[in-house]
C-alpha cells in the first residue's frame, strides 16, 4: 500500500500548491470568524433566550437550543453536501488527467507501480483533501455554536462524513472518465451529471408519475434504479446534523447503494485503465 500513500501525498502536495483551494479554505476560515464575532446567543436553563446577529435582533422568542439550532444545522449540512461536491467536482477535475498527462504518465509507469496503484492513489488523496474540508468547515461551526450555547453534538460531522461518501461516488465517475479522455473539462462534466443524476434518483418515485405509464416510465426507472440515491443522503444528512429522526427508511440501505456504485465504477475505470497502451 506503500506506492497508493505515496501517489496520494503527492495529489495533496499538488491541491497545497494551487492557490483558489488556498482561498476556499480561507474563505470558510473568515466566515467562522465573522460568525463567532458577530453571533450573540443568550442560553437560560437550556433555552435560547435571545439571539443578536452584528448587534440586531434575530429573533426574541424563549426556545429550546437545540430546537433553535435545527434549521441552522440543516442548512450547514445542505450547504457542506451540495455545495462542497460542486466545488470538489470543479476544483479536482483535473488531478487525475494531469497525472495521465504525456510525459508525467510514462514516467510514472517506468516507476516501480501497478498501473491500480495510480488510480487508487489519487481516488485516496482526493478524497483526503474532501474529508479534511468538510470535517473543517462542520467541526468549526459546531466548535462555534456549542462554546457559545453549551449544546454540542455530533450531527454536523457526521453530516460531513456522509457528504465525503456522496462526493466519493462523483469522484469515481470523474476517474474513470480521465481513463478514457484526459480531459478536466469532461471530468468535471461527468461529475456533474453524476450529482444531477444522483439528486434525480432520491425522488424517483415521484417523479416517475410524471411520465406516462409505458415504456418512458419504465426506461426512466431502470436508468435512475441503478444511479446513487445522493439527495436522499443528503436529506438524511440534514436530519442527522439536527439530532430529527431520519425520514429515510434505511440509512444503510442508501449507504450500501452509494459504495456499490462507487465500486462499480472505479472498477471499469481500472480495468480500462489496466488496458490502455501509453
Amino acid at each position: 500500500m506503500r506506492p497508493v500513500f505515496g501517489i496520494a501525498g503527492y495529489v495533496l502536495r499538488e491541491a497545497a500548491s494551487r492557490k483558489f483551494i488556498l482561498a476556499f479554505v480561507i474563505g470558510i476560515t473568515l466566515m467562522l470568524l465573522v460568525l463567532s464575532l458577530s453571533l450573540r446567543l443568550e442560553v437560560l436553563d437550556g433555552a435560547l433566550a435571545a439571539t443578536r446577529l452584528f448587534g440586531q435582533d434575530v429573533n426574541t422568542r424563549i426556545r429550546a437550543v437545540d430546537v433553535a439550532l435545527r434549521p441552522l444545522f440543516q442548512a450547514s449540512a445542505y450547504a457542506v453536501f451540495y455545495g462542497g461536491t460542486l466545488f470538489g467536482i470543479v476544483a479536482c477535475s483535473d488531478f487525475a488527467p494531469s497525472l495521465m498527462s504525456p510525459g508525467r504518465i510514462e514516467h510514472l509507469l517506468a516507476l516501480p507501480l501497478q498501473r491500480w496503484h495510480i488510480l487508487a492513489g489519487t481516488f485516496l488523496g482526493v478524497l483526503t483533501m474532501a474529508l479534511c474540508g468538510a470535517l473543517y468547515g462542520s467541526g468549526g461551526l459546531l466548535l462555534i455554536l456549542g462554546v457559545k450555547t453549551g449544546y454540542w453534538t455530533a450531527g454536523p460531522l457526521i453530516a460531513a462524513l456522509l457528504a465525503c461518501v456522496s462526493f466519493a461516488a462523483v469522484y469515481a465517475v470523474m476517474l474513470t472518465t480521465a481513463t478514457v479522455v484526459r480531459s478536466a473539462a469532461l471530468c468535471a462534466a461527468t461529475g456533474a451529471l453524476a450529482l444531477v443524476g444522483g439528486i434525480i434518483a432520491g425522488y424517483r418515485t415521484s417523479i416517475a408519475r410524471v411520465f406516462e405509464e409505458g415504456l418512458s416510465r419504465e426506461v426512466f426507472r431502470a436508468v435512475t434504479l441503478v444511479l446513487p440515491r445522493l439527495s436522499s443522503l443528503a436529506d438524511a444528512a440534514a436530519d442527522l446534523a439536527a439530532s430529527q429522526p431520519l425520514e429515510v427508511q434505511s440509512l444503510g440501505t442508501l449507504l450500501v447503494g452509494v459504495f456499490v456504485f462507487g465500486l462499480g465504477v472505479l472498477a471499469v475505470g481500472f480495468w480500462h485503465f489496466e488496458g490502455k497502451d501509453y
